[in-house]
């Protein structure tokens, strides 16, 4: 491929949550908004959000060589991390998968979760819509995510309250890849 300053990218992204399992948007809608009946947007973000992916290879030895003969991988991980600059007990929600939220006149609440470790946790499918080569837009969709980070609510006379969160992607099924990446090209 030639060198082309086209394919440079900067600019923010857009997070969106949906129900594990949400109707995801069909790639020819890479530019537009996620349906809201379906994607809610966190709103704004601090320090940007990263898709990270990470593997672990098996390196295999051999007496008659010191150079690795061959590897084989044995563990894919995707993990979306931002810092959501809005602190809402909405956010907050989603910094720890859930939890009961009430309301009346004057007030909302929330509380976390309580059960135990064999209960199956409430996940989440995500959507990070930034940019792509050429001013285009990229996607990436994690359809089985998870916060896995605590979280800490910091109030600082001269620093802004923030949540910090991590998601982790999971698997989904043999034909369902965890992670869906795409870009627009026209």
């Amino acid at each position: 491929m030639a060198q082309s300053a086209t394919n440079l990218i900067a600019g923010p992204a857009l997070l969106y949550t949906g129900a594990f399992g949400a109707t995801e948007p069909a790639d020819t809608a890479v530019n537009a908004t996620p349906a809201a009946s379906a994607w809610t947007e966190v709103g704004f973000t601090q320090d940007g959000v990263k898709l990270v992916g990470d593997q672990a290879f098996l390196e295999f030895e051999v007496d008659q060589t010191n150079t690795t003969p061959e590897r084989r991988q044995t563990k894919q991980d995707w993990m979306v991390e931002t810092t959501l600059a809005e602190a809402t007990l909405e956010n907050l929600s989603l910094t720890m998968n859930g939890g009961t939220t009430a309301s009346g006149a004057g007030f909302k609440s929330w509380e976390p979760n309580e059960t135990t470790s064999a209960t199956q946790p409430t996940y989440k499918a995500l959507i990070m819509d930034g940019y792509a080569p050429q001013q285009f837009r990229r996607r990436a969709i994690v359809r089985k995510a998870l916060s896995t980070d605590g979280f800490e609510v910091a109030y600082v006379k001269d620093k802004q309250t923030v949540l910090a969160v991590k998601w982790a992607a999971h698997w989904v099924s043999s034909s369902i890849r965890a992670v869906h990446i795409v870009d627009q090209t026209s």
